[in-house]
């Protein structure tokens, strides 16, 4: 399972099944889960940690230190979950002591050629990272989100869950569940109706999101009664709050409609 030609470095701890291709250098402090198959010519660095039954392909770069110049070498850790598919030349950096000192990726992402996924980010499970889709630093991507390829992340953005960024689209706001964004710079254009229908939510979640969205995200400043019926969505369903929520706590600013 591991090629004569891979180097593997003694402190490196390998699970059972760990499939490990020629030319391969997995450094010191690296952990791979059961089941995990390594092409070739790929680089780990440690101190990083893989869980069981991903496939990363030729060429990636894994826990690398961060492309910081305010990194002095402390240190930090790259932690990838479960059943990822990371495909060629996909670089994911570790974290830095000015943040959380960790990198982080879930569990069955489908992260595709060229993605740069910086230091410090978070990102939830089952996402889906088009071709050259670029995170800066910090950057936080929730649970079913799709980036569009060359999709640009600033540092310190989010972006909520089921939401969809298309082809190109340059991002220095907050992007909100459940919604679609496009654009330089990035601009919402309703609801991500289609992607939401693919994961189950029923037509009257989708409707009550839709208000959600009128309210929330293309009026913004709210009258009495607007705001009455924004509660009253809230406690009737959780996705109405997910979504309000994150509109209160947003830091940045959310991206809205063409104006």
């Amino acid at each position: 399972m591991i090629h004569p030609t891979a180097v593997i470095d003694p402190a490196a701890e390998l699970a059972d099944a760990v499939e490990i291709g020629p030319y391969s250098i997995i450094g010191p402090r690296v952990r791979i889960g059961p089941g995990t198959r390594i092409g070739p010519h790929v680089v780990i660095r440690g101190p990083t940690r893989i869980g069981s039954g991903n496939r990363i392909f030729q060429f990636a770069s894994l826990g690398e230190i961060p492309q910081d110049k305010k990194f002095r070498g402390e240190d930090s850790e790259l932690v990838i979950g479960d059943g990822n598919t990371i495909r060629e030349y996909v670089t994911i950096n570790r974290g830095t002591s000015l943040d959380r000192g960790r990198t982080t990726v879930g569990d069955r992402n489908w992260i595709m050629a060229y993605v740069h996924i910086a230091h410090d980010c978070v990102v939830g499970s089952d996402t889906v990272f088009s071709n050259g889709a670029t995170l800066a630093g910090h950057v936080v991507i929730e649970d079913h989100v799709t980036l569009g390829g060359f999709t640009l992340v600033h540092q310190f953005c989010r972006i909520g869950a089921y939401a969809f960024c298309g082809m190109g689209t340059a991002i220095n706001r907050d992007v909100p569940p459940y919604v679609m964004v496009a654009g330089n710079p990035a601009r919402t254009f309703g609801l991500n109706k289609e992607g939401l229908k693919r994961n189950g939510f029923s037509q009257a979640t989708v409707r009550e999101l839709q208000r959600a969205y009128r309210l929330l995200i293309r009026r913004g400043a709210l009258s009495e009664s607007e705001r009455g019926e924004l509660e009253r969505a809230r406690r009737r369903h959780s996705e109405v709050e997910r979504l309000a929520r994150f509109v209160e706590t947003s830091s940045r600013g959310i991206v809205r409609e063409p104006a």
